[in-house]
């Protein structure tokens, strides 16, 4: 296994400054995690998504938090306009100052797992680890055995800002780990938006960041979930979301992936009421040598539930991107109705992509659909764009940004928009003149 030792990540683990009430969780995890088996190329999983990255440098340390003065440009965890709550972790520590936390609607709460009393602990207990099985994912269980604190979030009451947590990294004098773990649950005819922003500076990064994330909708909660994954192009993420949604509740997804040394997302969602709603919308954009994998899991478990997930990627230069897709339609999940596609651009003769779109069912009386394609620019449109005197360079861009720009449009939260918009301009434009008429 390399420098990447599972016993060498116990240790690590037992270096652990977490709450004495979360021992038990933790060890727990610990035995999972010691018990599971190293993903390689046999794992149909992980199958096209090599782990080699995380053996090649010895990351068995936590990394450092902002120190006292240091200076962290703001466009690296500000989203200009967005009026909301914010917590600012820099290299999985808290960075207080960088926070903005005003008064959340009444009875709602905003709170890091350290610092919560024993009624939100009593919360915590309750719901931590029931969607994120530590048996089901290794990385899951690693997760846990690392973990020191995390953030509830707790609604009660609609919550008229979004709630914004954001995981900053900066390079290490040595290569690092960070962890990242959030819990949310809506209380039944609730509302509320998260933005998850996982970014870093400029620098060469040398961070692993493993990150969890589980959502509990009660019933008629309705959540818009954004997963902004930014990080420069040499670190490595591999995370998980888990969402559980009850009778009538509306899980609005969006997720924005770009590539790296190694990334991978685990999305899982279960409609565990009837009448449920799950909207997923993903982008992935990979170039260079940079990779990412994203599995997705619906389960439609009772009847009358919904599912629409749409993800695109667009894959440049020798990178190579991974989607599976899987919807799963149990037996007692008559009347439901799931829409699955996936689409991928490629903008050169090296560049790949592997994608599995999967509908199993068990139901006779659902309406389901999948569907994959993959594709280069087409001739005739980049003709059209060129009779009108546009250079070929500058059409290609204009036709790869239209191929996601739907996806963008669906974002609810204008500025949020604002903030995507360029950084994917910059993505697609080494040239600032090809991308003079993108929006």
């Amino acid at each position: 296994m390399g420098a990447f030792d599972q016993s060498a990540a116990i240790a690590l683990a037992q270096q652990s400054r977490g709450p004495a009430w979360l021992q038990a969780f933790r060890e727990g995890n610990q035995t999972a995690w010691l018990a599971s088996k190293w993903p390689d190329r046999k794992t149909e999983d992980w199958k096209y998504t090599t782990l080699a990255p995380l053996t090649e440098s010895d990351y068995m340390r936590f990394g450092a938090g902002a120190g006292a003065g240091d200076e962290i440009d703001a466009g690296f965890y500000e989203i200009n306009g967005l009026e909301c709550q914010r917590l600012v972790f820099v290299n999985g520590e808290l960075s207080p100052e960088l926070c903005r936390l005003g008064q959340a609607a009444n009875g709602n709460t905003l709170v890091r797992f350290s610092e919560a009393d024993n009624r939100q602990q009593q919360l915590i207990n309750e719901h931590l680890g029931t969607l994120a099985i530590p048996s089901h994912h290794p990385f899951t269980a690693l997760n846990g055995s690392w973990l020191e604190d995390g953030v509830l979030i707790h609604v009660t009451n609609d919550e008229p800002l979004p709630l914004h947590i954001v995981h900053l990294t900066r390079p290490g004098a040595q290569p690092f780990s960070a962890r990242q773990r959030l819990l949310v649950v809506l209380e039944e005819n609730v509302s509320a938006t998260v933005v998850e922003h996982f970014s870093s500076d400029d620098s060469s990064q040398n961070c692993f960041l493993n990150g969890v994330t589980e959502i509990k909708l009660k019933a008629a909660a309705r959540l818009s979930h954004y997963r902004l994954h930014l990080e420069q192009q040499d670190a490595i993420h591999i995370g998980a979301v888990y969402a559980s949604l009850q009778r009538n509740a509306t899980f609005k997804s969006f997720l924005l992936g770009m590539g790296g040394r190694l990334k991978r997302l685990d999305l899982q969602v279960q409609h565990q009421g009837a009448g449920s709603e799950a909207n997923i919308n993903g982008v992935y954009l990979c170039k260079n040598r940079q990779h990412i994998d994203i599995h997705s899991t619906v389960e439609h478990e009772l009847p009358l539930g919904t599912t629409t997930e749409i993800v695109r990627g667009i894959v440049d230069d020798a990178a190579r991107a991974v989607f599976n897709g899987r919807i799963h339609i149990h037996p007692g999940a008559q009347k439901s109705a799931a829409e699955l596609s996936n689409r991928n651009l490629l903008l050169s003769n090296s560049a790949e992509v592997y994608t599995k779109p999967e509908l199993e069912i068990y139901a006779d009386d659902v309406r389901c659909a999948h569907g994959a394609t993959v594709s280069q620019i087409e001739d005739m449109a980049l003709y059209y764009l060129q009779a009108r005197g546009i250079q070929r360079n500058e059409a290609e861009v204009m036709l790869s940004f239209g191929f996601i720009n739907e996806l963008i449009n669906s974002i609810d939260h204008e500025p949020l928009q604002l903030k995507l918009r360029p950084l994917l301009s910059d993505w697609f434009g080494r040239d600032p003149r090809l991308t003079r008429h993108l929006p």
